[in-house]
């Protein structure tokens, strides 16, 4: 390891900040710095990212894969990114990036790799790889899916330079309201509760249509909300083995509420609950509320990262226990 400047050297309170105490930001990095399994992830994209020649030598693959990944924790765009890097120490540290003798990537440089992901599609291959990561760690999928779909909104003002709309994001109607924007649908394990598929699509397609996608094809019972009702062949095509045990609608023809499939939906709730701890993470803690660009593949593309990140985070008990000397 080479020697540390007194830029660096600040990090670590020896005699330069002798009453700092860790934050949760630090608590957090350095946990994600040890469970992420940064070697397999590389790996994933070293084949496509650009070698060393005769002109300007790379920056470092881990490097910008953890600059990646504080864009998504943080919920950063590539200035913002740049400019929280020179700011903010424990994010200098995360990524490996000394003042004293370097410059944190630019805006630029961060957009360059971005695209690349998506070029090569490997968005959705980090959030395979992942998968394949935690099932080698002993969480491998059980004999249950959950099942559902949620709206990430998108800008609905027509004052831009085209004087229009995202034409690959569409409207839908949820309750009494109108939303604007894409579809997160995905498939969830009903015992470790982590996100095993994962379907981009326009804001008006019904939940039900991605259904076979999100199946892995070896359930025994497919969970999910009264969106999903009465889809049993939808099921078996992926899943001949599979029960439905979606909710049911409870209202009769007549307004007469039936209490037996209310209590059944209730107990079948505390299971299909697990997905929204999935959604909670993405959205709630990584941001991931709204779109950040125009189509829906760049955004399927931050979306698959945000999953793979979410499966870490909630998988991270167990993954430190296993790190730990």
């Amino acid at each position: 390891m080479k020697q540390q400047t007194l830029a660096m050297a600040a990090k670590y309170e020896t005699g330069f900040e002798q009453h700092r105490r860790p934050t949760r930001r630090d608590e957090f990095l350095d946990t994600m710095n040890r469970i992420v399994p940064w070697a397999d992830l590389c790996a994933v994209i070293e084949p496509h990212y650009p070698k060393r020649g005769n002109g300007r030598p790379p920056i470092g693959l881990e490097r910008m894969l953890r600059i990646h990944f504080i864009q998504h924790w943080f919920n950063l765009a590539d200035f913002a990114c740049e400019e929280a890097l020179y700011d903010i120490t424990s994010l200098r540290h995360f990524a490996g990036i000394d003042l004293g003798c370097e410059a944190v990537p630019d805006a630029t440089t961060l957009l360059k790799f971005r695209r690349l992901l998506e070029k090569h599609n490997l968005n959705e291959q980090l959030f395979a790889e992942v998968g394949r990561v935690l099932q080698g760690s002993g969480m491998t999928l059980k004999t249950g899916t959950i099942v559902d779909a949620t709206i990430i909104a998108a800008p609905s003002s027509t004052k831009n330079v085209e004087k229009k709309r995202d034409p690959e994001m569409h409207q839908t109607r949820k309750g009494q309201q109108w939303y604007f924007g894409m579809k997160l649908h995905i498939g969830v394990d009903s015992q470790s509760g982590l996100a095993h598929s994962a379907v981009v699509t326009p804001a008006n397609v019904h939940d039900k249509h991605p259904l076979p996608d999100l199946l892995h094809g070896h359930e025994q019972r497919v969970y999910g909300d009264s969106a999903y009702a009465s889809q049993k062949g939808l099921i078996h095509s992926k899943a001949p083995k599979a029960r439905d045990f979606t909710n049911c609608r409870t209202r009769k023809a007549g307004g007469e509420v039936d209490e037996v499939k209310r209590r059944k939906n209730r107990n079948k709730s505390k299971i299909r609950a697990r997905v929204e701890h999935v959604f909670a993470v993405i959205k709630r803690l990584w941001g991931f509320t709204k779109v950040r660009y125009r189509g829906l593949a760049k955004n399927a593309g931050r979306a698959f990262t945000a999953l793979a990140l979410a499966n870490i985070y909630l998988s991270r008990n167990r993954l430190m226990a296993q790190v730990r000397p």
